[in-house]
Parts: structure tokens; C-alpha cells; sequence
């Protein structure tokens, strides 16, 4: 078995994991990051997408909004090219108190998080999608980020810096001695090899998985999994964050992001993160909560549904997942449970993840002895060799928005158009090209789904209909020499198609179950796809229900 040494070994690669393997490498520190899966693979890659403002928390949860607030100014400036300037808007329709907007208000500025009133008129000139009967409309920094590409910006920098990243290398246990634990032993899920990780602290950044990261060690922190549900519509009915002005609740917030609207949350509590559904019902709530904010949003088509968990840490009785604190904690072992040389870091959101590695990488410079200060709040994150959209310049489109380096819904195309991304369009519904995917690729993309994180392939309205067997093709010709067989890419198309499936599933109706049904002929009828199961590498665990293979909804 292969050992390696090093100073701190980040388990987990969601924003916290990362941000902490790039402040940790930024002071000088030696660190070793793993990941069962893709970067993202957990909830940093499956939540809506906002950038909070803080104004969610102001009343129930004042730290975190005061946390959000100072952390959106900051995540502005290092990663511009992952965000979009929406701005949002809290508003009071006829189904809220009417009461609550001047509370909101005062704790708006109580908290920290700047807000202003503006008129119903001009709501509606801004936009007019909006339910004309809402009476009150408050205006609060919002926005809408790219959690994909942050986090592999910030991957980028913490490898630049020296960081060990490594990707599909699962924990399989922690290396206790007496009271200490000193390390893992992993596995690389690629070829199956194991990995001893020697290091003077182990970080837990695992996030919803983090109380099973915990327990290896012998220790319990208790994560209650809370799914949060979303349906990302075809369609971009307002650009800008609209919230409902009233305590946090199910369905009441609907996020421009990319070419979709994302509309959500729900908070259920569900016993393991790797283990749930999405129930009808839940979808049906949304949608009727969508019309209250929006009139006719059950006009547009519904492309999928999804669902994360958020990692809730619970340190007391409450009465509902919703009054667990969204802020974070550090829990040093040593001081809690007379185990050292292992910190966890549990709670927290996306907007904070910068503020939670700073605090937790404070205390394990510490411990080593190392005095360096933060940097991460300061420096400007790296883009991506796959990724173009940040570099248009002032002659890509007439917005003068467009000259700075944030992202803009129409900078795509307006690169495609004047050749800035040239190249022969795969993804036709999110203007993906070749040479996006190819850099993806080279990038150290493994399979089709972790393309489709980097660039967005088969995201859009067909759901990777036309370009899942051309991106798989992609795939087998830029690793065919590495030794990648066609099992491999067999097993990554039925896999793919397997992720899109689950989230069709809770949407099949109109438009989306005519889209499902052309994806059947093209990819049964044309493609033969039912025959590549018998050449999957065995053991791959795949149960594809998608409708190319199993098509009894056709006659429901």
C-alpha cells in the first residue's frame, strides 16, 4: 500500500472542503484533500444557486445574516466570473402579513444587510412577470453563483498554491492510535487501490456526511440531513432573486440562474443523505407557491426536479428542521471528546464557506505552529481553462454591464458570435462547443457527468437528448489512449442517463414527457441503448430506469 504524508488531510470536496485545502495552502501548510466523488458531488452542487444577501436570516437567525451580508460583498470581488449581479427582492403578496415588512426592515439594518424599499410601479417596470397585487417590495443584495465553477476556481488556486486534490477517493477508514487519530486509509475508486494518508490533523469537511466521517474516528456529531427540493423551470420569468417578505418557509423563493428559474426549497428531514426521494407533492406545492409570486407559472414547463441535503448541526432540541441555526461550527475533538488530531467542520452555507475555512484554518495553523494570515478574503480566484464566459470583452455586446468580468446571461452566445469560443456547438440548448468540452476533459473530467458539471452540458430543456452520445464520443477519443475502454463510456452514458431519469421523473407532464418520449426513440429506437447494459464493466451497480429502457410510463 502507497503512503503518503502530509500536514492536514480536508476530507470533502464541497465549497467548505476546498476553501479550507486553499487557505491551508496559501499559508504554507501541506494539505491533502479527498473526495468520493466529482468536486460538488454533494450539496455544494445541488442547491439553488443563490447567493444570499442574508435577508432570509435577519429575524430568526441574525448570525448567519449578519455572516451572509459580509460575505457576499467579499465573494463579489474574488470570484466575479461565477456571479451574477440579480439582485433580489422580498416582497409582500396577499397571502403574507403585512406587518412583517417594517420588522424585516428594522432587522435588516439590525443585522447588517443593506435593504431598500422601492415602489410597487417600479417592481413591475423591472419585472413585469411579477403578481401586480403584491403591496410592498424591499430590494437586498442577491444574487445568483455558479457553485460548479467557484468551486473549481477555488481547486484551481489551492493546487496552484500546492494543495494535493484528489477526486473519487473514498474514506474507507480513519487511523486511530490511542487517543489520536493520524491519518486515513482511501481508496482510489478509479482502479481500486488503497492509500495510507499519514498527517498531524485530519479535517472533517464532509458536510451532510460529516457525522459519518465522525464516527470512524469514534466520535458523534450530530448532522441532521435536511432535503431541500427544487424545480428548475425552462424559462427565465423574472432576472432577479424574487423572496417572499415573511419567516423562511417552503417554496417561497425563486432564483434566476443561467438560462433557467429555480424555484424553492423544501426542508425535510430525511434519516441518511445518501437515501431519499422527491414526493409529488412537493413538486405541486412549489408550483401553486410559484403562482402566488409569479401569475401563470404553472404555464411553464417544469424541466426537473432535484433535491440536496443541507448539513444541519444540531446541538440542541428544536421543534422543526427549519429552527436549526444555518450558521456554522468548529468542533475540535480533542477539547469535546478526548480525540485529537481531528477538527470538524459541520453547518454553514455556500455564501459562508470562505469565513468557515478562514476561522477553521486559524485554528489548525495554530496548533502547527504556523502564523501566516488569511489571504483567501483578498485574492482573486482563478478561471478555469473550461470555462470562457469571463473573458468577453467590451466588443462581445453593447451592455455596458458586459465590460466587467461578472457573469451575464447573454455572454455565451455573444462569444459564440464573434468567434471568442469557436467551435462546433454539442450542447445545443446551453451553447456548449466541442472545445469546451475537450477542455473539460483535459481538465481531469472523468466521466460525462462531471462534464456536466464543468460546462453545463445536458442541462438544458432536452436533458442531454442530442448531447450525451456526442459528448461520450468526445470522451472515448481524447482517453482511448490513456486506456479508457468503450465499457467505461457505456457505463458513464447509462449512468448519465440514470441522473436525468430521476429528475424527469417528477415532471412528466406536456412539453417535458414529449421531450422524454423523443429522448426514448432517439436513444432506444435509434441508439440501441437497452444492448449496452450487457457491455458495462460488471459489478457497476447500474439500475437504469430511464425511458429508453424502461418505458411503461409511454402508455400511462
Amino acid at each position: 500500500m502507497q503512503t503518503i504524508s502530509t500536514d492536514v488531510l480536508v476530507i470533502g470536496g464541497g465549497a467548505t472542503g476546498t476553501g479550507c485545502a486553499l487557505d491551508l495552502a496559501m499559508r504554507g501548510i501541506r494539505c491533502v484533500l479527498v473526495e468520493k466523488g466529482d468536486l460538488t458531488h454533494g450539496t455544494t452542487g445541488r442547491y439553488h444557486g443563490l447567493l444570499h444577501s442574508g435577508g432570509r436570516y435577519v429575524t430568526k437567525d441574525p448570525q448567519s445574516a449578519t455572516e451572509c451580508a459580509q460575505e457576499n460583498a467579499i465573494l463579489r470581488r474574488i470570484m466575479p466570473h461565477c456571479i451574477e449581479q440579480t439582485s433580489g427582492f422580498f416582497v409582500i403578496t396577499p397571502w403574507d402579513d403585512e406587518s412583517y415588512g417594517d420588522v424585516f426592515v428594522a432587522n435588516c439594518r439590525r443585522t447588517g444587510v443593506p435593504v431598500q424599499e422601492i415602489s410597487v410601479a417600479e417592481m413591475l417596470r423591472r419585472e413585469p412577470a411579477l403578481n401586480p397585487r403584491i403591496s410592498r417590495v424591499f430590494e437586498v443584495p442577491d444574487a445568483s453563483a455558479d457553485s460548479f465553477l467557484a468551486t473549481h476556481s477555488v481547486a484551481l488556486a489551492a493546487k496552484e498554491y500546492g494543495a494535493d486534490i484528489r477526486t473519487y477517493h473514498h474514506v474507507v477508514e480513519l487511523v486511530r492510535v490511542g487517543d489520536r487519530v493520524t491519518g486515513a486509509i482511501v481508496e482510489d475508486l478509479r482502479n481500486r487501490e488503497r492509500i495510507r494518508i499519514d498527517c498531524a490533523y485530519v479535517l472533517n469537511a464532509a458536510g451532510a456526511w460529516a457525522g459519518k466521517i465522525a464516527a470512524m474516528a469514534g466520535v458523534t456529531v450530530t448532522v441532521v440531513p435536511g432535503k431541500g427540493t427544487m424545480v428548475a423551470m425552462n424559462h427565465r420569468m423574472v432576472n432577479t432573486v424574487v423572496n417572499r417578505c415573511k419567516l423562511p418557509s417552503d417554496g417561497d423563493i425563486i432564483v434566476p440562474i443561467h438560462t433557467v428559474a429555480v424555484i424553492g426549497t423544501t426542508d425535510v428531514h430525511v434519516p441518511d443523505p445518501d437515501v431519499f426521494g422527491i414526493e409529488p407533492e412537493e413538486i405541486q406545492f412549489m408550483l401553486d407557491e410559484g403562482e402566488k409570486l409569479i401569475p401563470g407559472f404553472r404555464q411553464y414547463r417544469a424541466l426537473r426536479a432535484w433535491a440536496g441535503v443541507r448539513p444541519l448541526y444540531k446541538d440542541k432540541e428544536v421543534a422543526s428542521d427549519r429552527d436549526i441555526p444555518r450558521t456554522f461550527k468548529l468542533l475540535d475533538h480533542e477539547a469535546r471528546d478526548g480525540v485529537s488530531g481531528i477538527f470538524s467542520i459541520v453547518g454553514g452555507k455556500w455564501t459562508t464557506y470562505r469565513l468557515m475555512a478562514e476561522q477553521t484554518v486559524n485554528e489548525i495553523a495554530r496548533r502547527l505552529g504556523n502564523t501566516q494570515p488569511c489571504r483567501t478574503a483578498s485574492e482573486v480566484l482563478p478561471v478555469p481553462r473550461f470555462e470562457h464566459r469571463a473573458h468577453a470583452t467590451v466588443t462581445v455586446s453593447p451592455d455596458p454591464a458586459a465590460q466587467t468580468p461578472h457573469y451575464w446571461l447573454g455572454k455565451p452566445l455573444a462569444l459564440i458570435e464573434s468567434a471568442h469560443a469557436a467551435g462546433e456547438l454539442i450542447c445545443e440548448c446551453e451553447l456548449v462547443t466541442r472545445d469546451r468540452i475537450i477542455a473539460a476533459i483535459d481538465a481531469g473530467a472523468h466521466n460525462l457527468d462531471d462534464i456536466r458539471r464543468d460546462v453545463r452540458m445536458g442541462m438544458g430543456p432536452c436533458q442531454g437528448g442530442w448531447c450525451i452520445y456526442r459528448t461520450a464520443n468526445l470522451l472515448y477519443e481524447r482517453r482511448c489512449a490513456a486506456g479508457l475502454s468503450h465499457s467505461h463510456v457505456n457505463e458513464a452514458i447509462l449512468h448519465f442517463l440514470q441522473e436525468r431519469w430521476k429528475g424527469l421523473t417528477p415532471v412528466l407532464w406536456g412539453d417535458q414527457l414529449r421531450q422524454a418520449r423523443l429522448d426514448e426513440l432517439i436513444y432506444l429506437g435509434v441508439l440501441g441503448i437497452q444492448h449496452l447494459r450487457a457491455f458495462a464493466e460488471p459489478g457497476g451497480g447500474l439500475v437504469t430506469q430511464h425511458p429508453a429502457i424502461a418505458t411503461e410510463y409511454v402508455q400511462a
